[in-house]
């Protein structure tokens, strides 16, 4: 018995061996990351993730396939210092176009590919429409430069893609900017080998036997990236601040507050899973609602807490956008299109009563005795009458029959008093007691 259990624990431990020779070879995994779109912080995260399960899986060679007009240099940068300091080799090939912060990206790789007909360079900073100040391109370029030293390629042809300062002798002249061809990279050396598609990276790289991964984002890592577009930023906001507003002031079934919401939610949650912000910001804009929300139903009027509550949405917004810049125009397009929308809305939907208690809407009809001012009431000078209100100076008094709108000499007089009108200027009608 004892000799069948042995002879049992033998097979067992062989067919275990068998069965996992993926752990018995390790190396022979690729994984390829697309490069692809605007560069931002979740795309940064979703590669960062993804060199974590390479590093995991002892992967061979990780590849980025780049196919970008750029976006953040600060995600640029977090993309190369997370290649650079992976245990596993990569690899840059550059299907289309590697331009702006895409160009330190391809330089992270230790090769270089480029497919035919495809650029790279054109990297200046910029803010807007206008070029950064001098020490952001200062900084940026001799990034570029470091990233093209590391794999011996010739730093200053990197640092001309950024600084339109530097000259280089038959290739760039000062005050342009340097983009290279696939051609002209090779030649320069800035590039390693021209390859058509995928197959053939793999070919040169002698990986064409290895299991290829083709990386791909979740849908929270989706999510981010589309929420985090400076075109889908602004319109989150507006929905969320009008829905927010409407379910306040109007009667509904509670559609626009949840809409509002639901935007709010997104933009937050996007901004917060990209890695533009933490709970900080989150916090202080629902601080801000609550100040608003007290302001508006526990403190009638505009004070203190309705000002805080503002300002602390406004600084959540401005601590959660991807740049100052970005924040201003969010805001901007948030409150225009947050007005138009209520004005709007207004003039199809009933209101709460809070609104009337935010807004006059108490109307003086004729038919209840009210009149209004005639252009010229000089004929009331020296007419008798009754004060109607108390005036305080201002007030309501009855002469000849006809409701006036009338003020006193500065002194006050109670309700149902004898006056006399002893000065008309226009529409003003000033009153004294009788005597």
């Amino acid at each position: 018995m004892c000799k069948l259990r042995t002879q049992w624990f033998w097979i067992l431990l062989i067919l275990l061996i068998l069965s996992v020779p993926a752990l018995a070879q390790p190396g022979d995994v690729v994984y390829i990351i697309p490069i692809e779109g605007n560069i931002d912080p979740a795309l940064a995260s979703f590669v960062e993730r993804i060199y974590d399960e390479a590093e995991e899986a002892d992967a061979a060679r990780v590849i980025l396939e780049i196919d970008t007009y750029g976006g953040y240099i600060d995600a640029a940068i977090l993309i190369n210092e997370r290649a650079l300091r992976s245990s596993v080799p990569t690899t840059s090939f550059v299907t289309k176009k590697a331009i702006s912060a895409g160009a330190l990206i391809t330089l992270s790789g230790e090769k270089i590919f480029m497919a035919p007909g495809t650029t790279i360079g054109a990297a200046e900073p910029r803010l807007g429409d206008q070029k950064a100040d001098e020490k952001v391109v200062s900084m940026w370029s001799q990034k570029l430069r470091a990233a093209a030293e590391t794999y011996g390629r010739d730093g200053n042809i990197a640092a001309a893609m950024a600084d339109a300062d530097i000259e280089i002798e038959g290739l760039k002249a000062k005050g342009k900017l340097l983009t290279l061809t696939q051609q002209q990279a090779l030649e320069l050396k800035m590039a390693d080998f021209s390859a058509a598609n995928r197959q053939e990276v793999l070919n040169l790289s002698n990986l064409s036997d290895s299991r290829v991964v083709v990386a791909e984002a979740i849908s929270a890592e989706n999510l981010a990236r589309w929420v985090t577009n400076p075109y889908i930023s602004p319109i989150l906001l507006t929905i969320g601040f009008a829905g927010i507003i409407l379910e306040l002031l109007t009667v509904g079934w509670g559609v626009s507050g949840l809409l509002g919401l639901t935007s709010l939610g997104l933009y937050f949650g996007g901004h917060f899973i990209a890695g533009f912000t933490g709970w900080e910001s989150i916090l202080l804009f629902i601080i801000g609602i609550i100040l608003m929300l007290v302001e508006i139903f526990v403190v009638p009027g505009f004070g203190i807490a309705g000002v805080a509550g503002l300002g602390a949405m406004i600084f959540s917004i401005i601590l959660t956008a991807t740049s100052l810049e970005q924040a201003i125009i969010s805001l901007i397009i948030a409150l225009l299109g947050t007005v138009v929308l209520v004005v709007i809305s207004f003039k199809y939907m009933r209101t709460r009563r809070l609104w009337n208690r935010l807004i006059l809407g108490t109307r003086q009809e004729k038919s209840e005795g009210y009149v209004a001012p005639e252009e010229n009431l000089s004929e009331l000078l020296g007419a008798q009458g009754i004060s109607l209100t108390p005036l305080r100076p201002s007030g309501t008094a009855e002469i000849n029959g006809k409701r006036i709108d009338v003020v006193t000499e500065g002194g006050f007089i109670p309700r149902d008093t004898e006056v006399q009108v002893v000065q008309v200027e226009g529409t003003r009608v000033v009153v004294r007691m009788s005597r």
